[in-house]
């Protein structure tokens, strides 16, 4: 049999690989949920469908034999048939036959392979992809790359992380990453921040974003290993991270670290947590665990502590609030967990055993069941239980009881009280368990907070870790939307946005929100998840992709590549919208205490004719299901009115008042709503407080708490989206892997695996086409000459503003000439000259920072050599003189010796009365440690010496600059000829402190010389 040449081969696997494609677009194509997406798959079929005809007809123009291969057997070659002539592309059949390339051309077409394999291997930004730009292009790219352990990739300016899985130290401890080498690429988005904002004075955020399971905790863990509060960062990992059916080491707890800065300097870290996942601390799902601190706290402590905190006996299978869920555990890993997280806690200054009887409280309630009895009140199932709670809690067994069993009531100004039954009993039970925990958490925030604050209480975000943020600022929309909204009360907002403007000013934020989850079933909790993944996914849209297109067509820029992105605002608003919102909605049926029944049947209803809300299979009345950005997620009403309301009756938290609890740190946990709820003399009086803890300010004196949790949680997602809004942001895209090396292959089942469902859902494809083709880019005029304007030659430049144009299009034209001596790129590296702006496609703004950080680098070393030199020189001259000076001072010392017979003067001893330091007394460099951890203090890199006074201080007068001041001696007293000298009782003019330690700056005949203040006297007539 004849063999194909090299070049057919290729050409007929790319065929084929075409056709596959072609199928399974048209598959999709018929699993379409939205018409974008199928306006989108359409154009994708015909774009296929060209390059299939396309590369059959290549296939017939070379059908000349190829000559045969030593070895084979002659046979007729292989000739495709030619293509019938019509006007719209023939697709072949399902049906079609492979054909294989003779084992021979297997092995070429294999070494080939690998070849490009390499080569992608080694491509770090997917902007310089060769060839066509498809997804299966990038797919392989991003293979090879994690085949190489490579993890991260960049396109453009954004970077690409596909988690890798691979074990990297204990995730949970305070010294776990610090081995960890900072990887270089996000060193580089670290670095950019950083430059930035001490460059330009403009707020930058990083924001990590992608599905559960992607590795952003362990991201934005590595640039957290610098920050003061480490500490805590260990401590929350524990309390905030559980095991999910995709991620052992799911972060929980959103957080938001704001790095203040001011002049350049690190001035205070603050962390700002978002607390969703409540009801995990009473029921887990079944394959699921609760909190990873319940589980080392029960293998690492003590036998002497488990009697303390009435533990004994107990393990994950016998606690309530631990056996629904996975009870596994490895107790040597979970009890070293724990003595690390101790430690952490102490150097928060947080006394331990506060804590842990709070934890122990939590675990205990879930074994306190109320049954109904045979009189009014319930009993108790877990009497036993019931009182050790209360004693860890500080207060008496009965008055607990009497919290949770009994309700007050205000019926028209009367007050009424009911005694609970078994149902309501119980759901109180797991509302205190609840408040417990996430009370917990954020007093630890709020500490870890407190530890730097050197004089100042500004921020972005309130100093509460999990109440609503900016409650400085009067917000008149509880729950407004995130996306759009009417122009009513535009100058309200326009105020607002100047308020947080202001507020925002110098800080570098690592945001680490909740990624898409779609567990079975899935509760309100993970509604909310998903919505900020939405709204996450949406301000990348609009930052990389709609700020560009419009800007682009404001302008009158004509842009070759047409990015078709798909926007998800549809979504957020079937969720988020005003009125007619998935959350608004619930709130509404929460008001008038519906049923879970008659909220999914009214937002069927209502939202019949949206695409995104559909009904899963089989059809329940409690059911339905959202089509996310990400994929479909089906959810479960049945518990969304209970976990909606979010309170706590006012009859359980008196129960903690400082006359009746003894346990400070308890009291502490309800200490504002204990405040507001003792303000008036009935107490209690009927009223319910937030299970999550809220300020003094928004209990409104007692009354009803102000919000849901939807609506509370929906009004800091927008408080967030508004200080983000007024940032710089890096996006650091997060990808799962598929728990093997072939991240592009499916499952046996024909499904997608993960990755290639996450790089469709992130848009990676359209970001890397716009990054290689468009103008992501934009500067104004100004910005642009002032930092590129050293790239051209200066007799060229104007250096005018009315002339910045012209100067703007001098730089390109030459930086363009350069580069297209230099190297053949395949990046586009166009430029458009907009209006106000100036616009950049990716591949020139990376020549354009090459040429500068070059020629930045070169000016540098030559001015470092001319420096050099001359210091060199100058000080040749002064060691030369010395030298000849001290010769001349041994050989007169020798001659008088030999003269004379007299001998050299003994140098004295030094004192002896002080004793050696004895070494057996050095501090323990664990204590060290962690009080420069306590205080804020690096022992590798000291303070920064502070500025000099821009005063001086005789008696008690203050004395500005200048200053006329009388040389009590000659300085320098060892000049060369060439230096300037200052005579001894010369006057000279004195205009300010020095850098150098102990000198001030004198100007004499027009030379600045640094002068030791000792030479230096005042005069009596000072210029003040």
């Amino acid at each position: 049999m004849a063999t194909l040449g090299l070049s057919k081969v290729f050409i007929l696997d790319k065929y084929f690989t075409e056709l596959q494609k072609f199928w399974e677009t048209e598959k999709k194509l018929q699993d379409a949920s939205s018409s974008n997406e199928a306006v989108h798959l359409q154009q994708r079929l015909r774009s296929l469908s060209s390059e299939l005809v396309t590369l059959r007809n290549r296939l017939h123009v070379q059908s000349t034999p190829a000559a045969p291969i030593k070895g084979s057997t002659t046979a007729p070659a292989i000739v495709a048939p030619a293509p019938t002539p019509i006007q719209q592309p023939v697709i072949p059949p399902r049906t079609a036959p492979v054909v294989n390339p003779p084992v021979v051309l297997q092995q070429e077409l294999r070494t080939k392979l690998s070849t490009s394999t390499n080569v992608s291997a080694d491509l770090e930004d997917l902007i310089h992809l060769q060839g066509p730009l498809t997804e299966d292009a990038v797919m392989k790219c991003l293979q090879a790359r994690f085949a190489a352990s490579n993890f991260y990739t960049n396109v453009g300016p954004i970077l690409l992380c596909v988690n890798p899985y691979r074990n990297v130290g204990n995730p949970l401890t305070l010294n776990s990453t610090r081995g960890l080498a900072l990887s270089q690429q996000l060193n580089k988005v670290v670095q950019e921040a950083v430059r930035q904002q001490s460059e330009t004075g403009y707020p930058q955020a990083i924001i990590l974003s992608g599905t559960s399971g992607s590795g952003k905790s362990h991201a934005s863990t590595v640039p957290e290993k610098a920050m003061p509060q480490s500490a805590a960062f260990t401590v929350l990992r524990s309390l905030g991270s559980a095991k999910t059916a995709t991620n052992s080491e799911s972060s929980r707890i959103g957080q938001f670290i704001e790095v203040q800065v001011t002049d350049g300097a690190l001035y205070r870290t603050k962390i700002h947590c978002y607390f969703l996942d409540q009801t995990r601390v009473i029921r887990p799902l079944p394959s699921e665990k609760n909190y990873h601190i319940f589980y080392q706290m029960l293998a690492g402590l003590s036998t002497d502590e488990r009697a303390k905190l009435n533990l004994e006996g107990y393990s994950p299978n016998n606690l309530r609030y631990l056996q629904h869920g996975d009870t596994r555990q490895d107790v040597t890993e979970d009890a070293t967990r724990f003595q690390a997280w101790k430690t952490c806690l102490g150097v928060l200054g947080i006394p331990f055993l506060d804590v842990v009887r709070v934890l122990a409280a939590v675990l205990l309630l879930g074994n306190v069941q109320f049954i109904d009895g045979k009189g009014i009140e319930v009993d108790v199932k877990g009497d036993a239980e019931l009182n050790a709670v209360a004693g860890l809690l500080g207060v008496a067994g009965a008055a607990l009881f009497r919290g949770l069993t009994t309700r007050t009531h205000n019926a028209r100004g009367q007050l009424v009280k009911s005694v609970c039954d078994a149902n309501m009993s119980n759901m109180t039970r797991d509302c205190l368990a609840k408040a417990l925990y996430c009370r917990t958490v954020a007093t630890i925030v709020r500490r870890a907070n407190s530890l730097k604050r050197l004089g100042s209480t500004l921020g972005t975000l309130s100093s509460d870790s999990n109440e609503s943020v900016h409650n400085q600022v009067e917000v008149t929309s509880q729950h407004a939307s995130t996306v759009g909204g009417t122009n009513a009360g535009s100058k309200s907002m326009a105020a607002l946005n100047n308020a947080v403007r202001h507020a925002t000013d110098g800080f570098i934020g690592i945001l680490d929100m909740f990624g898409f989850e779609e567990p079975k079933p899935s509760q309100l909790e993970h509604l909310c998840i998903n919505l900020c993944a939405e709204t996450m996914q949406h301000f990348y849209n609009t930052h990389i992709f709609k700020s560009s297109i419009e800007s682009c067509r404001d302008e009158g820029i004509n842009c070759e590549v047409e990015v078709d992105y798909v926007d998800n605002v549809p979504c957020i608003d079937l969720i988020s919208s005003l009125r007619t919102g998935l959350l608004s909605m619930l709130d509404g049926e929460c008001s008038i205490r519906g049923t879970a029944e008659a909220y999914v049947a009214k937002i069927k209803v209502h939202h019949k004719h949206n695409s995104r809300l559909f009904d899963p299979k089989p059809i329940e009345p409690r059911i339905f299901g959202i089509q996310h950005f990400a994929g479909r997620v089906v959810y479960d009403a049945t518990d969304f009115l209970d976990t909606n309301k979010d309170v706590v009756p006012d009859d359980l938290v008196a129960v903690f008042y400082k006359h009746n609890c003894n346990f400070g740190f308890a009291t502490h946990l309800f200490g504002s709503e204990l405040k507001a709820l003792y303000s008036v003399e009935n107490v209690p009086r009927g009223v319910s407080f937030r299970i999550s803890p809220t300020s003094h300010a928004d209990l409104l004196n007692g009354d009803e708490p102000v919000s849901t949790l939807t609506q509370d949680f929906h009004t800091r997602l927008d408080n967030l989206l508004r200080t983000l809004v007024h940032a710089r942001p890096h996006f650091v895209r997060c990808i799962r892997s598929s728990f093997s090396t072939n991240i592009g292959n499916r499952e046996p089942n024909g499904r997608r695996l993960p990755t290639q469902s996450q790089v469709r859902s992130l848009q990676i494809l359209e970001t890397v086409n716009l990054m290689a083709g468009g103008y992501p880019h934009r500067m104004r005029f100004k910005a642009f000459n002032s930092r590129y304007r050293l790239l051209a030659p200066f007799t060229r430049l104007q250096r005018t503003e009315e002339k910045v144009m012209e100067d703007c299009h001098v730089i390109l034209q030459h930086v363009v000439d350069l580069i297209s001596k230099e190297q053949n790129t395949a990046v586009s590296t166009s430029w458009a000259l907009g209006k106000r702006h100036i616009f950049l496609s990716e591949g020139i703004r990376q020549q354009l920072e090459k040429l500068r950080n070059d020629k930045r680098q070169k000016s540098a070393t030559t001015i470092q050599s001319v420096w050099r030199g001359w210091k060199s020189r100058y000080r040749w001259s002064i060691l030369k003189r010395e030298k000849e000076m001290h010769i001349t001072n041994t050989q007169t010392t020798h001659s008088r010796v030999v003269a004379g017979g007299v001998t050299t003067r003994p140098r004295p001893q030094p004192i002896a009365g002080t004793p050696p330091p004895d070494p057996n007394e050095k501090c323990d460099s664990k204590i060290i440690q962690q009080t420069c951890n306590l205080f804020g203090l690096d022992l590798e890199r000291p303070p920064p010496v502070p500025p000099s006074r821009s005063y001086t201080v005789a008696g008690n007068t203050k004395l500005g600059y200048p200053q006329t001041r009388v040389m009590k001696m000659t300085y320098p007293e060892d000049s060369s000829g060439d230096s300037t000298v200052l005579l001894k009782g010369e006057t000279v003019l004195v205009v300010g402190a020095s850098h150098r330690r102990g000198h001030l700056i004198v100007e004499h005949k027009h030379c600045t010389i640094h002068v030791p203040f000792q030479y230096l006297e005042l005069k009596q007539s000072v210029n003040i």
